[in-house]
């Protein structure tokens, strides 16, 4: 018998292959629903990490002298939800991007904060990065990164930056600071001080509860319900700002950063005014070649595992790999989360990577990119609640940080600490990120422990070419400032 006009596929449907796929469209709205609130709190909390901290010269993102909360919160999911949906419509993959929290960190301690540097310039490297990146997938040249990083080195990155993401969280809420006696101390003088503090310490422990209970969208719960409460306590105790208007601590008990106070207005047109705020080769001139290859390299990285990473456990979760455990049309894919990292960068917001938080959705039933529009839909719905983001107080939004940090770390195991030739490189990696307050620093420091190593058991055959290349450039990078003072003499 044949197909009657009322069973006939929709568009929609043939176009994501929503049936093909075992899905419904019911399902896939609700999947692109789920990761959208799963992975909202990155609208609040990305504000937070680079909006928050000036570049090299002193300035905030956006050139001004101040944080602008609501204008990089509403850029963020600008970008974004632009970004979810070219991959749901370009690869037809529920895997929703945004603002990565580690490239985000990155970005603006690593780079952003480098002497000289100005925001503009960072971003200029972000877009340099994510056109190399979208060659790299174009031409197939990815596997010369994988043969570049042995694979536990690269985990031993991604677990450095987890400690350092976990440690930029303790010290900006406040509940670890510089000591009188030593480099670091609980609270003040080793104790905890004010109710921002208390805030901190409820958001982190609650966060705790739901991750482990599997509370889906955890992270955006307990930043809702640590803001509420600073809100309130802010209201009835008037609080305040820890520092004064030329920044400097005059109330240890203050919020760290912003005052959670109720906005004017709950909703407004757009400030969108970061677009385009980038300079493409700005940073050759302000730090140089030699520090700029080196911070796309970092960047590099970074974003091309975490991409892979990311996808991969998506397509497992949906089961859709091939016979192979290759995800189904990765090239569309990576090409996607390519053009991310050049958006985020022409957005001024940073980064744009795959949210492994799109397995919340997938987990839902999401099979199609139709749940990846969904997703897209309700970031751009989003744009219009940016001033929401200024009240929240970063005692609210750090303990975010502090999980992911420990997701981050949870990767450790896969090292082999028994082979010295690899967890010495390891260790010194992870060590040096948080304790050198560097992300660079840490990655420099491991590849080049990696080639000494080689080099004194005898196996420099077993260092790929671009690794010597690499610790060469870091070599030169970390020697580059008394180079310069020598010569300025």
């Amino acid at each position: 018998m044949p197909i009657t006009a009322e069973k006939q596929p929709s568009a929609i449907n043939r176009f994501f292959k929503i049936s093909e796929r075992g899905s419904t469209i019911g399902r896939e709205v609700r999947g692109g629903l789920a990761t959208f609130f799963a992975m909202a709190y990155i609208i609040v909390l990305n504000p937070l990490i680079i909006g928050t901290a000036t570049d090299g010269t002193g300035k905030f993102l956006g050139g001004g002298s101040s944080p602008d909360i609501a204008a990089v919160a509403a850029a963020t999911a600008f970008i974004g939800g632009l970004m979810c949906i070219l991959m749901g419509v370009m690869a037809n993959f529920p895997m929703a991007i945004s603002a990565g929290l580690g490239l985000s960190a990155l970005i603006t301690f690593g780079i952003a904060a480098l002497p000289g540097m100005t925001w503009a310039d960072a971003m200029g490297l972000v877009v340099i990065e994510g056109v190399i990146l979208l060659i790299l997938v174009l031409t197939g040249f990815r596997e010369a990164i994988f043969r570049a990083v042995p694979a536990q080195l690269k985990v031993a990155i991604t677990v450095g930056i987890g400690l350092f993401i976990a440690l930029i969280g303790l010290v900006n809420a406040g509940f670890v600071r510089s000591g009188s006696g030593t480099p670091v101390e609980l609270g003040v003088g080793g104790w905890l001080v004010g109710w921002p503090t208390l805030v901190f310490v409820i958001g982190l422990v609650t966060l705790f509860v739901l991750h482990t209970l599997k509370v889906k969208g955890a992270i955006l719960y307990a930043i809702i319900g640590s803001t509420i409460l600073a809100v309130i306590l802010q209201a009835t105790l008037h609080i305040g700002s820890s520092t004064n208007a030329a920044g400097k601590v005059v109330n240890d008990a203050g919020w760290q950063l912003s005052v959670p106070e109720l906005p004017k207005s709950w909703a407004q047109l757009p400030d969108l005014s970061l677009l385009g705020q980038f300079n493409l080769l700005g940073s050759w001139t302000d730090v140089g070649v030699v520090t700029s290859i080196l911070a796309v390299f970092t960047m590099l990285i970074t974003n091309f595992f975490d991409a892979l990473g990311t996808m991969t456990a998506i397509g497992a979760e949906g089961d859709m790999l091939d016979k192979d455990k290759n995800v189904i049309g990765s090239r569309r894919i990576l090409v996607a989360d390519s053009i991310g990292a050049i958006a985020g960068g022409l957005g001024s917001v940073s980064n744009n990577s795959g949210f492994v938080e799109s397995t919340v959705g997938v987990g839902e039933g999401a099979r199609t990119g139709l749940a990846n529009v969904v997703t897209g839909i309700g970031m751009l719905l989003a744009v219009f609640l940016a001033p929401i983001a200024a009240m929240v107080p970063y005692e609210a939004a750090a303990p975010a940080l502090v999980l992911v940090g420990f997701l981050m770390m949870q990767q450790v195991k896969s090292i082999d600490w028994t082979d010295v030739e690899i967890a010495i490189p390891a260790f010194v990696t992870i060590m040096l990120m948080p304790f050198a307050y560097s992300i660079t620093v840490g990655i420099g420091a491991g590849f080049i422990m990696h080639v000494v190593l080689k080099v004194a058991r005898r196996k420099p055959r077993d260092v790929h070419p671009l690794m010597w290349l690499t610790a060469a450039l870091f070599i030169f990078y970390f020697v580059s400032g008394p180079i310069k003072d020598a010569f300025a003499h």
